[in-house]
């Protein structure tokens, strides 16, 4: 067989769409004149637009996370507490430990005390 020889399954190419002629109204300007221009297609809605978190928030966010995972038994329980709301707290965990070093205490106190208790060890 020669090394220049075709591949077994070429790609399959579709033929061009037919080039479909706009409606006419009535008044026989053309239905299109009226829509707006299309807009070009851009990958900046993977992007977010925020800035990134501050160094001391994001070592809050990482310590409170590292603490829910360690205490409460894996990463599961401790991503639901972290992420719902808490109406003890008056708010969702994560964003209290994160926006402060007060928020962060009160959300670390509150993670300890729901830890079971390890006195049999």
């Amino acid at each position: 067989m020669n090394s220049r020889s075709k591949p077994v399954n070429p790609p399959v190419r579709k033929a061009p769409a037919a080039a479909v002629a706009p409606p006419v109204s009535a008044a026989g300007s053309d239905a299109s004149d009226d829509a707006a221009p299309a807009r070009a297609r851009t990958n900046n809605h993977f992007r977010k637009r925020s800035a990134p978190l501050a160094r001391d928030d994001a070592k809050r966010q990482g310590d409170i996370s590292q603490l829910a995972f360690l205490t409460m038994g894996g990463r599961d329980p401790a991503v639901e507490f972290l992420n719902t709301e808490n109406a003890e707290l008056g708010g969702r965990p994560l964003t209290l430990a994160t926006a402060s070093a007060e928020g962060y205490e009160q959300v670390a106190t509150m993670i300890r005390s729901m830890a079971p208790n390890r006195s049999s060890e």
